[in-house]
């Protein structure tokens, strides 16, 4: 006579251990000797534990639900069996699903509003799920992890960053081995986003340690996926980092696991972009954005294009840059159109359209990209030989710019060059822009020298005034 809670409590356990082949077992041996009613019950389990294996699973979850009612039509009206068919129903048609009745989110069986609160996030319901009540020690351990995960994700789809981040900590301290290492990954992913880039670095630290040096063959491909994700999320964080060098070596792992294991993505395509824009080989980081761009889904889209026609810009090709800035333009969702419109103002810079450089650039500035915007325009100010103005420009960038940006290196050039041109009327001023460019500019660069040359020029006119800010310079 098998008992159904007992068996359950079985399977729990294996699955508990990451023994899914053990799990399965018990279930199809229990099946098979159990009499209809209790098999109706056990199919619902097993469908329970497919549905763990997510979209790859969707044949098998509906196969053993079709099963449970063929035993027991009764079932039809079992809170697990209708949680499930709705989570199957969102797996498959997303926000266009059916979303589970009250009377399933409130069942007294927390394994059938486990499911129900899958259906929910699935479905693009992030706060019906969150409001479901689920205490994480109702559920049986190897779901415990899962149930923080959905959670962050519902967050997520919130825009609620900071809680997501810390429900994937949550997940992690719950979760074993591969599991825990995807866990972090995640979390690692939220902080990027949110600029914490130490703070990722460190989770991604934990992360690596948990993945097998010879992992099982029939886990070797899950496992290089996941690994290629982590050489991917270490190469932005490397590169926030300032370490550009080692960051192209992870992204071009991250490239070759995936060629060798899965497909190529956007992602890594556009990561490798910015990585070889950052050592300044720009024909490879048009090669590379464009085939993120072929990769790109219509949600990518206008990342690909805005770094694309950066790379572009960066190459002085103004009007295929443009091109790519324009289509950008279009999509009014893109979170970074201001800046889109400060780079088409430096298009039309280079192309020498002076009225329209600054009435975009103007704009851009009233939008927000403070930094770009007023470089254009210190560029057009110059242009029209309005110095007052020009120095201005370059004075809020190296207000508003990152320190040691290279944003931040050309205001400090310009506005030394400025000042040179309107003959030195505060040299201790000239003198210091001066200095700060000149400990970021290599002697290879044009700006050295001239750089040297006006802070000799103000050092000597401080002196002729009686001032002794400068040191000598030999």
């Amino acid at each position: 006579m098998i008992d159904v809670a007992t068996t359950w409590q079985q399977v729990c356990a294996a699955l508990a251990g990451g023994d899914y082949d053990a799990a399965f077992s018990i279930l199809e041996a229990a099946m098979q000797e159990a009499r209809k009613p209790e098999r109706a019950r056990l199919a619902l389990y097993l469908g329970s534990v497919h549905a763990l294996y997510g979209d790859s699973a969707l044949a098998e979850i509906g196969a053993a639900l079709r099963e449970a009612r063929t035993l027991d039509p009764a079932v039809r009206a079992d809170p697990l069996h209708l949680a499930l068919i709705a989570e199957l129903d969102a797996r498959t048609h997303g926000p266009d699903a059916t979303a589970p009745a009250q009377a399933v989110r409130d069942a007294a069986d927390p394994l059938a509003r486990f499911h129900a609160m899958c259906a929910l996030a699935l479905a693009e319901k992030p706060q019906e799920a969150l409001d479901l009540h689920l205490p994480i020690a109702d559920l049986p351990v190897h779901l415990r992890w899962r149930l923080r995960s959905w959670e962050a994700d519902a967050h997520e789809q919130l825009g609620q960053t900071t809680e997501a981040v810390n429900l994937y900590a949550e997940a992690a301290h719950h979760a074993e081995g591969l599991n825990r290492a995807v866990m972090l990954q995640e979390q690692a992913a939220l902080l990027l986003q949110e600029g914490q880039s130490e703070a990722a670095n460190a989770a991604l630290n934990q992360a690596r340690p948990l993945y097998p040096a010879h992992p099982p063959q029939d886990d070797l491909e899950e496992l290089s996926l996941n690994l290629a994700t982590w050489h991917y999320l270490r190469a932005q964080t490397l590169l926030n980092l300032g370490q550009p060098d080692t960051a192209h070596d992870m992204i071009r792992e991250a490239a070759r696991l995936e060629a060798q294991y899965g497909d190529p993505s956007y992602g890594v395509a556009l990561v490798r972009g910015q990585v070889l824009t950052h050592l300044g080989q720009q024909e490879q980081a048009i090669t590379a954005f464009e085939t993120a761009l072929a990769l790109a889904t219509e949600t990518d889209r206008p990342y690909a294009n805005h770094e694309l026609g950066v790379a572009l810009l960066d190459l002085d090709r103004p009007v295929e840059a443009r091109e790519k800035l324009e289509a950008v333009l279009n999509e009014p969702e893109y979170p970074y159109l201001p800046e889109v419109l400060a780079d088409v103002a430096e298009c039309d810079y280079r192309l020498g359209r002076l009225q329209e450089a600054q009435l975009a650039a103007e704009q851009a500035l009233a939008q927000g990209a403070v930094v770009p915007a007023s470089l254009v325009l210190g560029s057009v100010a110059l242009d029209y030989f309005q110095l007052d103005e020009a120095l201005e420009h370059y004075q809020r960038v190296i207000r508003e710019a990152a320190p040691d940006s290279r944003d931040w290196i050309a205001a400090h050039q310009m506005a030394t060059d400025v000042m040179a041109q309107q003959g030195f009327p505060d040299p201790a001023a000239a003198y210091a822009h001066a200095q700060q460019a000149l400990t970021h500019t290599p002697e290879s660069d044009d700006w050295h020298g001239t750089l040297i040359e006006h802070m000799r020029r103000a050092e000597a006119l401080m002196a002729e005034k009686g001032g002794s800010g400068g040191r000598m310079l030999n």
